[in-house]
């Protein structure tokens, strides 16, 4: 057609068609619309439960050695789980720790390459045992290992998330790791697998996130100090900013893994921001699972967003990897938080991180360090730091180039503040 018709609008191109034409929709009678009704036989929705066991449940601390006997009453809570109506994604760490156990080493190594072949080496031994926990139980499990890559833009990310959706409904239980072993940009490029675990609640639309660990729940102060008052559970926390005054949260993970209370904080205020409830519980205990979802507040760590969950765009927005930084003033702040765009009068000189480029996902700080929001930026790291506090009519004289006037559009921003509202 271009090549017969030229650069004509398309108003133009198709006036110029024919009429028999295969390239003009004949036009039907309108319809009046009806309002859809649910099929009587259509199953309402199961709720979907992310349970993430770290690497301090899976080995123990003492020998380095597997901790079976828990792994098996996790994996009854789950079938368990799946027979009371839940569906259920189990996100696991420990493949590096099972590989040092294997190979009877004393310690976790720093060296990348023997990192990532000791992942290979844990990960099978891992998945055997999980298999034999859960054919034992009658429940089929199936192995989903996950990079950046696979969120890294849409077509991949409707991918994995049509993958969840299938295992779900097929009844079985998906068990994700980080496909470590063939990063290539790293041993464990999510940050953590807490961070893991939230991004997978985003891309299953999971109810809950529970993060299980070695203690039972987010303390005020390090339950292993005995020195003034005794430490406190903080059973519940709507607020980050609050927790931020209530309880020192240090960052040491097991010596066989990376987290720390500290990554789980972390990963709740993302899977919070997503409008998903997260719980941190002892993996001792696994029956907490159950008494929180029936409502119980005596037992763990529970984080309660304040608003409805996001748009499915959105949610690809906060599971795709950070590539930088931008430290905003308070103005830009304000404005980007009441839903706005961000321009290039409202950033801090010098305060371009990062070597992203163009239509990458950055982090929006506030001028003390607090991150507060992300957002697809349009242009790069070497391009925003030469247009800090310029105007967009000034744009053309300092790149050479008349780009958009947004540095980020309001449409490509997520805020992750404590109680944003997201727009849907």
């Amino acid at each position: 057609i271009n090549a017969e018709y030229g650069d004509r609008s398309s108003h133009h191109l198709l006036r110029a068609l024919p009429r028999e034409s295969p390239y003009i929709v004949p036009k039907t009678p309108r319809r009046r619309r009806r309002k859809s009704r649910k099929h009587p036989m259509e199953q309402p929705r199961r709720p979907i439960v992310v349970v993430k066991i770290g690497t301090s449940s899976i080995l123990r601390e003492s020998t380095g050695r597997l901790a079976v006997s828990t792994l098996a009453t996790i994996f009854e809570t789950l079938c368990d789980l799946r027979r009371r109506g839940f569906d259920v994604v189990l996100v696991s760490s420990g493949a590096v720790g099972v590989g040092c156990q294997l190979l009877n080493m004393e310690k976790r190594p720093t060296e990348l390459a023997k990192l990532q072949a000791l992942a290979a080496v844990g990960q099978v031994h891992l998945m055997r045992h999980y298999e034999d926990l859960a054919s034992s139980l009658g429940q089929p499990i199936a192995q989903v290992l996950l990079t950046q890559d696979n969120l890294s833009n849409s077509s991949l990310y409707r991918n994995a998330e049509g993958t969840f959706e299938a295992l779900l409904e097929m009844g079985v239980i998906p068990v994700v790791n980080e496909n470590d072993s063939v990063s290539c940009m790293g041993i464990v490029k999510f940050g953590d697998n807490d961070s893991l675990s939230a991004l997978v609640g985003l891309l299953t639309k999971a109810d809950w996130v529970f993060l299980m660990t070695d203690v039972d729940a987010l303390y005020n102060k390090n339950p292993n100090d005995t020195e003034g008052e005794p430490a406190v559970p903080l059973r519940v926390v709507s607020d980050f900013e609050e927790l931020k005054k209530r309880a020192n949260v240090g960052d040491a993970g097991s010596a066989w893994g990376t987290g720390g209370m500290a990554t789980k904080v972390k990963a709740a205020r993302l899977a919070n921001a997503a409008g998903i409830k997260t719980a941190v519980i002892s993996a001792s205990q696994p029956e907490a699972i159950a008494m929180i979802l029936e409502g119980s507040t005596e037992v763990g760590t529970q984080f309660i967003p304040c608003h409805k969950p996001v748009s499915d765009y959105k949610r690809w927005l906060m599971a795709m990897p950070i590539q930088g930084s931008i430290v905003l003033d308070a103005g830009a702040v304000r404005a980007v938080k009441k839903k706005n765009s961000l321009f290039a009068s409202g950033m801090v000189a010098g305060g371009i991180q990062g070597k992203f480029q163009r239509w990458d996902v950055v982090m929006f700080c506030d001028e003390a360090g607090e991150a507060f929001a992300r957002g697809m930026v349009n242009y790069s790291a070497p391009e925003l730091g030469k247009l800090c506090g310029a105007h967009s009519s000034e744009f053309e004289q300092i790149l050479g180039y008349n780009g958009q006037d947004e540095v980020a559009a309001r449409d490509n921003i997520v805020l992750i503040v404590p109680g944003a509202k997201q727009e849907e």
